[in-house]
């Protein structure tokens, strides 16, 4: 499954419905660089989880919804609810086991 770029015009809709895995990142940042790959793999590896990703510069106003302090943080939203989130580099299997 492809990474969604998400904004504040299609956020909401992205997350209503199912697990959706959130990259808050920047284009600035070296560990959200750095943890791009592990995000793509998840995404294709997990196909029962839409994974987005959003760039805190271009939406500011959901970064600050839901508190995102610093980059890179990972949400996973289950029908629209935060299951899960961790801020900080992770590893492709802490990516997965947060998801799960």
């Amino acid at each position: 499954m492809s990474i969604v770029k998400l904004d504040s015009n299609n956020f909401n809709d992205e997350i209503k419905s199912g697990v959706v895995l959130v990259d808050f990142y920047a284009d600035w940042c070296g560990p959200c660089k750095m943890i791009a790959p592990y995000i793509e793999e998840v995404a294709n590896e997990l196909s029962d989880v839409k994974v987005g990703k959003l760039n805190v510069d271009e939406a500011q106003d959901i970064a600050q919804k839901y508190n995102v302090m610093s980059i890179p943080t990972l949400i996973v939203f289950q029908d629209g609810e935060i299951k899960n989130q961790k801020m900080g580099f992770m590893t492709k299997d802490q990516i997965i086991a947060l998801v799960k």
